[in-house]
């Protein structure tokens, strides 16, 4: 089939390569001149384990493209794909301007029929309004269809090429026959393509995204209450996760979601219920307790020094806000890294792909580790706020004598209780005992 994407964000990107990967032949579009360059040469802009691979494997044999002419792109397109920004709003709404303005333009370029599918995490009746723009501007059928992506940060080429579930939202069935077509090589396995229409469809991304973050969320909660009544959080994690009624996964407890979605998502699902006079009580939480829950890692660092952080020489380990990706859009260190600042502190930092972003926003506010021992030597103590797997299993001893003191703040608890006291670290977790 022939394929335009517009927009190649992390979305549009992931969507055009994989898309391809399957025989398709797709243009991706954008109005970054560099960017486009950037891909042209295969140079992938964004940090995604496997994308690099398909994206150059693709464009080698033909069937991936990029350009900043809409036209050419959309020309002879079967299906246009609008993956485009979405960001919040000074009100906590969606800013729909990208998405609308690329629909008017479509609509007063293409000559033939066209299914264009919002692949943007969009509001519900978004699907409606650009249907209207169509409507007002052309005479060329077109059919609008709602197809949200349900993409996980370090896993999206996984989560695209082997989805569990594809989400359609048409009342067509001229649509509905091309996006089964397009999805088929993709759910060979027997996982749905589930259609809908597509105000459900809208509704099932924010649904979808807003059920995980309440769940991290009230895990954090539990870790909480468990550091005060002297519980073990990873116990009650087992102890509930076995329940197929909870499940396990989203259950690890830490310091707050972060990235593009989670914050994003919970925050226009609220603001769209506000809009339509609904008071979703159970969103309005949670997006208190994840802010608070952001400064949970510094509030200890700061009773343990009894208030006198100013001097002190943190390493801080992690700065993207999960593993997988170099995407620090509201991650947790950015906060802490703030706290430490405003405080007197210094901040070393390191992370193994997320750095280069964090020096664009930051500066040099904070120093750069090449690697993560160095950021250690003479620290007064560590911080963990990044799962990384390179984290997980650390030399110890060159740890303790790296550091100024043999002082551990894990944010992601990743080390076992019973190896931090036989090795004589001070080391304080997220919702389990404290090892003195």
């Amino acid at each position: 089939m022939k394929i335009a994407v517009v927009g190649t964000g992390y979305v549009g990107l992931v969507t055009g390569t994989c898309l391809s990967e399957t025989g398709n032949m797709v243009t991706c579009v954008d109005i970054n001149e560099d960017k486009v360059t950037q891909l042209r040469n295969g140079q992938v802009p964004i940090y995604e384990p496997g994308l690099d691979v398909l994206l150059h494997r693709n464009t080698e044999q033909g069937r991936l493209r990029f350009t900043t002419n809409l036209a050419e792109a959309v020309a002879d397109a079967q299906l246009i794909f609008l993956a485009l920004p979405t960001p919040p709003g000074g009100d906590g709404a969606a800013d729909l301007s990208y998405v609308l303005g690329a629909a008017e333009d479509i609509a007063t370029i293409i000559t033939d029929y066209k299914v264009v599918i919002t692949k943007s995490t969009v509001p519900v009746g978004t699907a409606d309004k650009v249907k209207a723009i169509f409507t007002q501007h052309t005479s060329v059928e077109v059919d609008v269809v709602s197809n949200p992506e349900f993409l996980r940060e370090g896993v999206a080429v996984d989560d695209f090429m082997k989805p569990d579930r594809v989400v359609v939202g048409t009342t067509s069935e001229r649509a509905q026959k091309l996006m089964s077509e397009l999805y088929g090589p993709y759910v060979r396995q027997g996982n749905p393509i589930i259609f809908m229409d597509e105000r459900s469809s809208e509704l099932t991304k924010y649904a979808a995204n807003s059920f995980l973050a309440t769940k991290i969320t009230f895990m954090n909660e539990i870790a909480n209450v468990c550091e005060l009544v002297g519980a073990d959080v990873d116990a009650v994690r087992r102890g509930i996760g076995a329940d197929d009624r909870i499940g396990k996964r989203f259950l690890f407890p830490g310091i707050g979601y972060g990235g593009s979605c989670f914050p994003k998502d919970v925050q226009a699902l609220a603001k769209s219920a506000d809009e339509i006079g609904y008071d979703f009580k159970l969103l309005n939480s949670v997006m208190e307790v994840n802010e608070i829950q952001k400064k949970v890692l510094f509030e200890k660092v700061k009773n343990y020094f009894y208030g006198n952080l100013a001097g002190k020489k943190f390493a801080l380990w992690g700065l993207a806000f999960k593993p997988g990706t170099d995407d620090i859009r509201e991650a947790p260190a950015l906060y802490i890294i703030e706290e430490l600042l405003h405080a007197g502190a210094q901040v070393v930092a390191f992370d193994p792909e997320a750095m280069p972003n964090v020096k664009r926003l930051l500066g040099d506010t904070i120093s750069f580790s090449e690697n993560a021992y160095d950021a250690l030597n003479d620290a007064d103590a560590l911080l963990i706020a990044t799962e990384w797997s390179v984290f997980r299993n650390p030399d110890f001893e060159l740890v303790g004598k790296k550091l100024k003191n043999k002082v551990i703040f894990d944010g992601r608890n990743l080390y076992d209780l019973q190896k931090m006291i036989d090795l004589g670290f001070y080391y304080n977790s997220i919702g389990r005992k404290l090892i003195n």
